[in-house]
């Protein structure tokens, strides 16, 4: 028997439920979260730190990648009253509690949509690539979303990813400075960091 995992996409572990309130922007939320789902506890200190230093701005277009049940996205979308986010994840009990966040949060500015990586944005460009991404699920997956991160930017756009050492964060970062235009540790704590990469310069 495999041993389930927040990636997977239908849970069969019981869907116990459980409320976290946090605050973002002077407001006290509360959110649902459960088994089955990453940070079913309540919100994880890497979510925590990306969140802290995610500075978006104007109507920037958000993509929330493995958004779990959406403490980043719903973050994004209360910074941006004129922008917009898509949450994409495969798991879709995490989906369930991400669109049950949002309509609690009211927010009118987020889409959720179901799938790996990036199959449901296939078309799609944004400002902004957020992410805590699915690291037990293998450095293949991971180099695959670093990757395939810029055909989804867009000129300027950025990738805001969050890992510790463990996690083998300093890899991937090294992986983003070989191949991208520019990459800077915004925030550190606990073993976490979190990394800005600038999209690639590309050919006229």
């Amino acid at each position: 028997m495999t041993q389930e995992h927040y990636f997977t996409e239908e849970p069969t572990s019981r869907p116990s439920v459980r409320e976290v309130r946090l605050l973002f922007n002077g407001r006290i939320l509360t959110f649902k979260t459960g088994a089955g789902v990453f940070a079913s506890e309540g919100l994880d200190p890497g979510t925590e730190l990306l969140v802290e230093n995610m500075v978006l701005e104007g109507d920037e277009r958000v993509l929330d990648l493995g958004c779990g049940w959406g403490p980043i996205g719903i973050a994004a979308g209360l910074q941006l009253p004129r922008g917009s986010v898509v949450m994409v994840d495969v798991n879709r009990r995490a989906l369930a509690f991400a669109r049950q966040n949002v309509r609690e949060a009211g927010l009118q500015n987020v889409d959720i949509r179901a799938g790996g990586l990036y199959a449901p944005v296939a078309e799609d460009s944004f400002d902004v690539i957020a992410t805590n991404p699915p690291y037990h699920a293998g450095r293949e997956l991971l180099l695959r979303l670093l990757d395939e991160a810029p055909q989804h930017l867009s000129k300027r756009g950025r990738l805001l990813m969050v890992g510790k050492g463990s996690q083998g964060i300093r890899y991937y970062q090294q992986h983003l400075e070989a191949g991208w235009g520019s990459v800077e540790v915004l925030g550190r704590r606990g073993g976490f960091r979190v990394l800005e990469a600038r999209q690639p310069s590309r050919s006229p």
